[in-house]
């Protein structure tokens, strides 16, 4: 009888909860400026980003820079013409376009910026690569902080959102999935995603959001989709200051009765951060915990989760909330205090990872919450079974190399360098790091220079004695 110890027992539960993290990230992101005064700012990415090195996490991620978004590919649900002219409209050039920008609702929320098509570029090749990297099973979890521009339409740019790279990575992975779930907790309705999938079975689209006079105004209770994706929308409008404790109060009861009717096959999970406490923009009262809850939920069901970026518009809170639901991906506390990093000046006066909640009201009274969960479990009901869909060969993948790792390294040119996409794939196992050495700190180098240098001393006093 083979014998196991109570010690291999818990390594085996404890490898069973751990989950393969692929986390996507390009370092010119946080270059890219909107404009003065307008409160999109990129540089929360990178910000977050800096915040996941300095506590150490990237340790437990597979870290990607992606490959940026073809053309080909973001035509994939955008119209050519209005992709034809994200990539030649420039700020110098914008009067000989007066027409189309007023076409495409690119001006005053959605301004036209320099490099706005390589931006484009990057947010939708994240979520892409995040597509195929779950499609391929390579990870279990896959994170994009760049995407999430949930407003963007097939043919016009809406609430600082110009390509909509989830519908992209949905559409991805339809290739391999016969049912995605897209859940949007950002503060605004996600009305993009919902016009795209509107009439299909195959993908259910659920938004938890602020609704009555707000942007995008979408949303209302009775938009449930249409023809075969009828009941397959959900939408559970909420009111302005919304705490953890009420919102999760119908979160977890209607996504659970979600995940039984629905079964889907992936989640993709938009994690807008303008839904806390203390957006400018937004009026709820969340707290970093009360909005990582819903990664939690997900992450308890093995079904392969995308989670990609969104809103949030106080970038000190953005980065703090990006970097707590990315340590719950991976499973790791991290501690309240804040590590020093290169923004650190940001996070005062308190420099503390979680916020608290404020005293304002909550006007989501139970019997409000009550009666909209009603509704939506009513809708739920009317889904007599999980849709499922024909065989049919796969589509061509965006990103062929990650079908074998080995192949691009194999067939380059020696003389040429490769891709940072492939070489960022080329790692090192964490063990044959030092803390010290991957964190900047050369202090096992220190003595080994100092001795030298006194060598070097040495000898030249030795040289001068013999001549």
């Amino acid at each position: 009888q083979p014998f196991f110890s109570m010690a291999a027992i818990a390594q085996n539960t404890q490898d069973h909860s751990k989950r393969r993290v692929a986390y996507y990230y390009d370092s010119n992101i946080g270059n890219y400026y909107y404009g003065q005064g307008h409160v999109m700012k990129p540089h929360r990415i990178r910000m977050t980003h800096h915040l996941l090195l300095n506590y150490g996490i990237y340790r437990d991620l597979e870290v990607y820079r992606p490959f940026p978004a073809s053309f080909d590919e973001m035509t994939r649900f955008h119209s050519d013409e209005y992709m034809t002219f994200l990539k030649t409209a420039t700020p110098d050039n914008l009067k000989l376009y007066n027409k189309q920008m007023l076409k495409f609702n690119v001006g005053e929320d959605c301004p036209l910026f320099d490099g706005l098509y390589e931006f484009c570029q990057l947010s939708s090749g994240g979520s892409l690569a995040a597509a195929v990297k779950l499609n391929k099973q390579k990870a279990d979890i896959a994170i994009n902080w760049m995407g999430g521009l949930h407003h963007a339409k097939k043919s016009e740019a809406s609430g600082f959102c110009y390509t909509n790279d989830i519908v992209l990575g949905i559409l991805e992975l339809l290739k391999y999935h016969k049912r995605v779930l897209y859940v949007d907790i950002d503060v605004h309705h996600g009305d993009g995603v919902e016009e795209a999938f509107y009439t299909t079975d195959r993908v259910m689209t659920v938004s938890f959001h602020k609704y009555g006079e707000f942007f995008p105004g979408t949303g209302d209770l009775k938009d449930v989709g249409a023809g075969k994706g009828r009941f397959y929308s959900l939408n559970v409008p909420l009111r302005d200051g919304v705490t953890d404790e009420s919102y999760q109060s119908i979160f977890k009861p209607v996504m659970t009765k979600v995940m039984e009717k629905f079964q889907p096959s992936a989640v993709v999970l938009q994690c807008g951060a303008d839904s806390l406490n203390g957006d400018r923009l937004g009026p709820f009262n969340l707290t970093l915990r009360g909005h990582g809850e819903c990664v939690k939920f997900f992450r308890s069901y093995n079904v392969p989760l995308m989670m990609v970026g969104g809103g949030g518009y106080t970038p000190r809170n953005v980065a703090r909330c990006w970097t707590y639901e990315t340590a719950l991906a991976v499973d790791k506390e991290i501690p309240d205090e804040l590590p020093y990093n290169d923004y650190f000046e940001y996070f005062g006066p308190n420099y503390r990872l979680h916020i608290d909640p404020s005293t304002s009201n909550n006007d989501n009274t139970p019997d409000y919450l009550k009666k909209v969960m009603e509704n939506v479990v009513l809708n739920l009901e009317k889904i007599t079974f999980a849709p499922s869909v024909q065989m049919q060969p796969f589509g061509e993948d965006p990103i062929k190399c990650l079908n074998d790792t080995t192949l691009l390294q194999d067939m380059a040119n020696p003389d040429v360098r490769l891709h940072p996409s492939i070489m960022d794939g080329v790692t090192q196992d964490q063990g044959e790091f030092y803390d010290g050495e991957t964190e900047g700190d050369d202090r096992r180098n220190e003595h080994s220079a100092k001795r030298a240098a006194e060598d070097a001393i040495d000898t030249d006093a030795k040289r001068a004695r013999e001549n």
